[in-house]
């Protein structure tokens, strides 16, 4: 076995229709006939970016402009271990086509989950549903109404997944709060997902769960099925490393930096944060002490975005 990483890139392609280009692999090559995002291999000394650039214009016939990251993430297969480099393409030219006579075709992000591709395009599949923010809310105490009526404006400002977050509510005043905060979500299009409560999540059909590290380490599979999002929170390689074995959609990673809730706790830091998020095969949200302003210092880092609470949930 390949004990070095082979640096792939890849590329994710949109048309007018939103809809995401991939191609086949060909016979007699690894993992032949499953469908991929384009893109290959990174020559040595070429930069990710350069190699991307190159293997498009090889590969499909198209020249790229602007590009962002997306994910960046280690696989390991049998044969070979990998570093998955893809980037989502802002700008490009020309009409693809299958220079090396593969085949190419155009998917919906809805339909990816059901088409046979490489398992270590499937955490690219989950960053691409993702949005790049993750509203946690505060504790609901006090009154209901003025929680929910914060709740319907971090959505209202057009905040698409929010975590439903209480440590002290009884489930029998968090099951109508959390009703009425799936009920908003669900007239905007935002996903709702609550905090540790698995079987009230169940019960309500909510949009998934969150676990805190506690309870994602008592978890030895999946707690969800796979039409719905499973996310947990992390501050090290062993929660990291335990999310990914159970199959979460996405993590939390944090505390990045000091924090009001915490004054005094242990940090990780733009480099520390970029060192574990670079070891995970899973779409990463940086959270600790974060402005909106840091999104791009965090997709910088590696991250999917940001999460947090004082950043999204507004003031009174």
């Amino acid at each position: 076995m390949n004990r070095t990483p082979v640096h792939v890139v890849a590329g994710v392609l949109c048309d007018e229709r939103g809809r995401i280009l991939l191609t086949q692999r060909p016979p007699g090559k690894h993992l032949a006939g499953l469908w991929e995002f384009p893109g290959g291999k990174c020559e040595p000394g070429e930069s990710a970016e350069a190699a991307l650039r190159r293997e498009l214009r090889e590969e499909i016939g198209v020249e790229i402009g602007a590009i962002e990251p997306m994910i960046a993430l280690p696989w390991r297969y049998p044969e070979k271990s990998i570093f998955l480099d893809v980037y989502r393409v802002l700008e490009y030219v020309g009409e693809a086509h299958g220079h090396e006579g593969q085949a190419l075709r155009w998917a919906a992000p809805d339909e990816l989950a059901d088409i046979a591709m490489p398992p270590a395009d499937r955490p690219v599949i989950a960053a691409l549903r993702l949005p790049r923010r993750y509203a946690i809310t505060p504790e609901p105490s006090g009154d209901p109404a003025l929680f929910l009526r914060g709740f319907a404006k971090v959505l209202e400002s057009g905040e698409k997944l929010i975590q439903l977050r209480s440590k002290h509510l009884r489930p029998a005043d968090l099951r109508p709060l959390a009703m009425q905060a799936r009920d908003i979500a669900a007239h905007v299009g935002a996903k709702i997902l609550l905090n540790d409560h698995l079987d009230l999540a169940r019960e309500l059909d909510l949009d998934g769960v969150h676990l805190s590290a506690a309870e994602l380490l008592n978890c030895a599979s999946r707690p969800l099925a796979t039409d719905r999002w499973v996310g947990a929170s992390c501050h090290d390689d062993h929660e990291l490393a335990h999310a990914a074995t159970i199959g979460v959609d996405f993590v939390t990673l944090g505390s990045v930096q000091p924090t009001a809730s915490h004054p005094g706790a242990a940090t990780l830091g733009w480099p520390g944060f970029a060192e574990l998020c670079a070891k995970v095969s899973l779409p990463v949200y940086a959270l600790g002490g974060l402005a909106i302003s840091d999104q791009p210092r965090a997709i910088a880092a590696g991250a999917q975005g940001i999460a947090g609470i004082s950043a999204f949930w507004p003031k009174r």
